[in-house]
């Protein structure tokens, strides 16, 4: 019912930027919360930021170099991710809970890579 495609994600040296973005099929005011995962190698999958009606929260890993932000107008959710270390390496996948059960929906994941 919901679809939610990432793209922007690359291959960069450490210490580059790439944007993110997450196109949502519906109204990103349909959504209760929406954010960013990521899941390396070998590890659980993990928050990386998240919008909620609370406000916003962040990683401890990437406070600092990371940033959500919402396009209303695009139907949009993008994770500016700056100053970007190897540990960073990860496939991202953008999340929604969706009104008004709360649903939980997952787009497909976008590579990125932080190599020399």
């Amino acid at each position: 019912q919901v679809q939610l495609v990432e793209s922007g994600g690359g291959s960069v040296q450490p210490g580059g930027s790439l944007r993110l973005s997450c196109a949502a099929s519906l109204s990103i005011s349909s959504f209760n919360a929406m954010g960013w995962y990521r899941q390396a190698p070998g590890k659980q999958r993990e928050l990386v930021a998240a919008r909620t009606s609370g406000g916003t929260n962040y990683a401890d890993s990437v406070k600092g170099r990371f940033s959500i932000s919402i396009d209303n107008a695009k139907n949009t959710i993008n994770l500016q991710m700056n100053s970007l270390k190897p540990e960073d390496t990860a496939v991202y996948y953008c999340n929604a809970l969706v009104r008004p059960r709360n649903y939980t929906y997952w787009g497909q994941g976008t590579q990125v890579t932080v190599s020399s």
